[in-house]
């Protein structure tokens, strides 16, 4: 299958690229930095283009070809979660640029999609619970998911929104919490200040968010909205002891430090149930 991969420079895409390549997908890979994608270890093996879909028209999509399916990852501006431009820029821009693939003929639209859609609901979250997007990220994502159902009446394709919840890895951001805790392990610091750490969170690899991405994109009668998550919630402290476990060292954790964050319940995780029912289907 051809497929479009934008972001494809970014954190998920860079891992999730490899994937589809290794499942003899065709891949083209889209950012706005060419240097960024050849500057990968796999950017000799897919078609790159260079292009903003900001300003994405003719030209653009005569670059980008004829493709059986997209996968949308690319979203500037993270992670200002309360920035308007995701809802004045962002959201116009993803909408205008999926309408255009999807009447060039692209069948198949895979959009990451984001577990802040579900508010503050607490406890586990199913994709049956209603979407109540209190941040303005959160709101222009959903805003796009609602867009793209509309647009199906009207051009019918297959529509998989894969709501993402923590992930960490390799290319992660750097105000991260783990790609902080790795700077100041790096720079020998003595104390790490954060949170209290009580908060249960959902976490994931990238990599293996780039595998279940990579599966999803495979089965295509797995529509709607699908939670790619671990299903298990997780004390943000324990993820930080865990991973000072793994790299073998020592820092004094400053606990409390830092106010829990405004825009995020205590506890929420997801369910995972019908990504996992695919993966137990024979």
């Amino acid at each position: 299958m051809r497929v479009l991969v934008t972001g494809a420079s970014g954190f998920i895409g860079r891992a999730l690229v490899p994937q589809l390549l290794a499942q003899g997908h065709a891949v083209t890979a889209l950012a706005r930095s060419r240097e960024s994608l050849a500057a990968q270890p796999w950017g000799g093996d897919v078609r790159l283009v260079a292009a903003d879909i900001a300003q994405a028209g003719p030209a653009q999509l005569a670059a980008i070809g004829g493709q059986d399916a997209v996968v949308h990852l690319a979203w500037p501006g993270l992670p200002n979660y309360q920035a308007l431009f995701h809802l004045e820029q962002h959201l116009p821009d993803a909408c205008r640029f999926l309408r255009q693939l999807v009447e060039a003929g692209v069948g198949q639209v895979l959009v990451a999609g984001t577990c802040f859609e579900y508010g503050a609901q607490s406890g586990p979250l199913s994709e049956s619970q209603p979407a109540l997007p209190d941040n303005a990220y959160a709101m222009a994502k959903d805003g796009l998911r609602r867009y793209l159902q509309c647009l199906q009446r009207q051009q019918p394709f297959t529509l998989q929104w894969a709501r993402l919840f923590y992930m960490h890895g390799p290319g992660q951001h750097p105000n991260s919490l783990l790609a902080q805790l790795d700077r100041a392990l790096d720079a020998g610091q003595a104390t790490f200040p954060m949170s209290g750490g009580e908060q249960l969170r959902d976490y994931l690899p990238v990599a293996e968010v780039a595998r279940r991405l990579a599966l999803l994109l495979a089965h295509p009668r797995l529509r709607g909205v699908v939670n790619v998550c671990s299903g298990r919630p997780v004390a943000v402290r324990t993820l930080v002891e865990q991973h000072l476990a793994r790299r073998g060292a020592h820092i004094a954790l400053q606990l409390g430090h830092y106010p829990y964050p405004a825009h995020e319940p205590m506890a929420f995780w997801g369910d995972g149930s019908r990504l996992q029912a695919l993966e137990a289907s024979p």
